[in-house]
């Protein structure tokens, strides 16, 4: 039961990583220490759709499930909704370049936001 809920934990901290990397920067337009946190893990989001490397996050998963006894990710709600979300079926490496393509292309789009409002700033005198 315990390995089954800190799968299932580590499941929701992938998924609320995944949103945080999508739409990060609209928390740095609010308060800017936070580009400080969203930059790597954009940097990582990319790496891991561009480079196909492998998360550790999704290790951990399935050594927690291994331990419960599970062998898949199926019977209960997170499992069953959430797994899907970040394990589509089918994905393909042209998929993950085009995951990858958008994250770049949402975060590009914000942080000029970001930067035209840091900049329209007053200056101290």
């Amino acid at each position: 039961m315990f390995y089954a809920l800190m799968a299932d934990g580590v499941v929701v901290f992938h998924f609320l990583f995944i949103i945080f990397v999508l739409f990060g920067a609209l928390l740095v337009l609010h308060r800017h220490f936070w580009v400080w946190l969203h930059l790597p893990a954009v940097a990582w989001g990319m790496a891991v759709e561009f480079f196909h490397l492998y998360c550790p996050l999704t290790s951990l998963e399935n050594s927690l499930r291994f331990h419960a006894g599970a062998a898949g990710y199926q019977g209960d709600f997170i499992g069953h909704y959430l797994i899907a979300l970040i394990y589509p079926a089918g994905l393909t490496p042209q998929m993950q370049i085009g995951f990858g393509a958008v994250v770049l292309s949402a975060n590009l789009l914000a942080y000029a936001r970001v930067i035209k409002r840091w900049r329209a700033r007053p200056k101290a005198p």
